[in-house]
């Protein structure tokens, strides 16, 4: 599998850039994760299909990932990515406010993704809001866990979702139900921006 330079995001590195403190435990945990398993980085490369040299550059947090990469890497590591994500927070309590939902933001692509009820390692499902703007659109090549169980369900707006080379178009109020295997693909065609609900049940 040859490495994929088109999946990193902002450079943190830019002065105009400012580096997120949720990057930078992110990266660590990454760090982390590869180290737990013994790999090089040159191995985590092959088995992702990402570049050393934005592996390397994530695990340091001089660039924010974008939503793409951390499914890749969610996928080699065996994770959702809500599970990833929580991973870097403090353990999840049974209440969460909304001001203490925990809140990732893909800022190259337009994806705000909140961790409504954020994920526990005895539980198999997960609520999330996701947010993108007008004319995002974000593929993933892979599910982070094969097949993953999916219900969204549009708030506002509308949204536009491929699996199974099968693109289905939701206007607000609609559900789609799907088991993830392949490819999958959220774009929002606008005018408006989409919000919805994302409810995932691992098998």
């Amino acid at each position: 599998m040859k490495p994929d330079e088109a999946l990193t995001a902002v450079d943190t590195t830019d002065p105009l850039a400012a580096s997120d403190p949720m990057d930078a435990r992110l990266g660590a945990r990454l760090a982390a994760l590869r180290a737990e398993r013994g790999w090089s980085l040159g191995e985590l490369a092959e088995r992702s299909g990402v570049s050393r040299s934005t592996l390397s550059r994530a695990e340091r947090a001089e660039i924010s990932p974008t939503a793409s990469l951390l499914n890749r890497l969610c996928g080699v590591y065996g994770r959702t990515m809500s599970h990833l994500l929580s991973e870097v927070e403090a353990e999840p309590a049974l209440l969460v406010r909304a001001a203490e939902q925990p809140v990732w933001e893909d800022r190259a692509s337009g994806f705000v993704r909140r961790s409504v009820s954020p994920p526990h390692t005895g539980l198999r499902g997960e609520l999330v809001e996701g947010r993108l703007r007008a004319g995002a659109d974000i593929a993933y090549d892979r599910p982070p866990v094969p097949g993953l169980e999916q219900h969204i369900w549009v708030l506002e707006g509308a949204l536009a979702v491929t699996a199974q080379d099968a693109e289905h178009e939701l206007d607000a109020g609609d559900c789609l139900r799907l088991r993830v295997w392949g490819p999958t693909r959220f774009r929002c065609p606008g005018p408006d921006d989409v919000r919805y609900a994302l409810a995932v049940v691992l098998p």
